[in-house]
């Protein structure tokens, strides 16, 4: 039996989310269309609006659905039409990339930080500030709240990628601050290819997508039945989310408490740490040999992100919190979810000091580390 131990990068579809595709799925109507059958499709989709934002804490005019977190990333950033914008190095690449593309086209002035309790003087321009609610890597959590409003106070808008951080801790879009904010289905129980972008009612966007105007600036059909699923794995995650949250944080301090005999666990973020992701650093050792010796032993983790084309490579995080390329290299993120049990961490933590060693025997390391003799 496979134990799996990679929620941060998706996440097992709920039944409630199947059973709302379900009954979606069975009736035909485009939302745009004005006879019945486009009435009852639209209906759903306003629904699951509604539904969303009461779960996120704004109101339904502000949820736009998007196709995920990489596309309601890129419209927020994109379509603030900001001059300058100060973002962090540790972002996941769907919201890191947009605007260092920003830099290289030569359309906004683009600052990389780890501290934003100063920002930069704007210059009379327009500014926006993008920073991760909860790091997808390392499971660090930042203060989104005051940053956002020490944003505000220096004349800038921000956004917020909270896919890791809705799952797990108390979000409320309209108690952050945020004027955008980007969560996806697929991290919560439900279906992949659907997610949404959060725009303050009074924030203005450029159109990321042209085409029939079907949500001010985001135009296409809209998927009325990965709606209605995305709103009811929403619904069953805020309901059980303080729970769910205290039963993983008991797991995720079992774990630290087992990695840290053998590698170097990475630390909390200025906000702590969420109840899901732990992240370690094995010297000698090399995260793919690693993930292989685990998948091999029916247990699966990652290194990191899973949107780099399936390529295993030294985190783009790690180096950026100064690791070396060898450290970085040599990572394993276990991220857990509701499925997870103690079980399945007994399992890894039993797994993990043979995936190591075996590891580092193959790239030359000689027998010592953590724990061992």
């Amino acid at each position: 039996m496979t134990i799996y131990l990679d929620h941060a990068a998706t996440t097992p579809l709920r039944d409630e989310a199947r059973e709302a595709w379900l009954a979606a799925q069975a009736h035909v109507g485009n939302p745009s269309s004005v006879h019945g059958a486009g009435r009852s499709a639209r209906a759903v989709v306003e629904d699951a609006r509604e539904r969303v934002a009461a779960a996120l804490g704004a109101h339904p005019t502000e949820v736009i659905f998007t196709s995920g977190a990489t596309e309601a990333n890129n419209l927020a950033i994109l379509g603030a039409s900001a001059e300058v914008v100060v973002t962090s190095p540790l972002e996941h690449h769907s919201a890191l990339d947009p605007a260092r593309w920003l830099a290289t086209a030569g359309a906004a002035r683009v600052i990389e930080t780890l501290d934003f309790t100063a920002l930069p003087e704007r210059a009379g321009k327009r500014g926006l500030v993008s920073l991760h609610w909860v790091n997808n890597e390392t499971g660090a959590v930042f203060d989104v709240p005051g940053i956002a409003a020490a944003a505000h106070a220096a004349g800038y808008t921000m956004h917020s990628d909270a896919v890791q951080a809705v799952p797990y801790l108390d979000v409320s879009f309209a108690g952050s601050g945020l004027d955008t904010m980007a969560v996806s289905a697929h991290k919560l129980g439900g279906p992949v290819g659907v997610g949404a972008l959060l725009v303050r009612r009074e924030t203005r966007l450029a159109p990321g997508v042209y085409g029939g105007g079907q949500q001010r600036f985001r135009s296409g059909t809209l998927d009325a039945a990965g709606t209605a699923a995305f709103a009811a794995a929403l619904d069953a995650t805020v309901a059980q989310r303080e729970a769910e949250s205290a039963r993983l944080v008991r797991l995720r301090d079992r774990l630290i408490e087992g990695m840290a005999r053998l590698g170097e666990v990475m630390g909390p973020g200025p906000a702590g740490s969420a109840p899901h992701i732990v992240n370690a650093v094995f010297d000698g050792a090399r995260s793919e040999a690693m993930i292989f010796a685990l998948d091999q032993a029916g247990i699966e983790v990652s290194s990191g992100s899973a949107c780099t084309s399936g390529v295993v490579d030294a985190s783009h995080v790690l180096l950026a919190l100064g690791r070396t390329q060898a450290e970085a290299e040599g990572a394993l993120r276990v991220s857990m979810g509701r499925t997870t049990s103690d079980d399945d961490v007994s399992a890894l933590l039993e797994a993990l000091p043979s995936a190591v060693e075996r590891s580092r025997v193959a790239h030359g390391m000689p027998r010592h580390g953590r724990g061992e003799p």
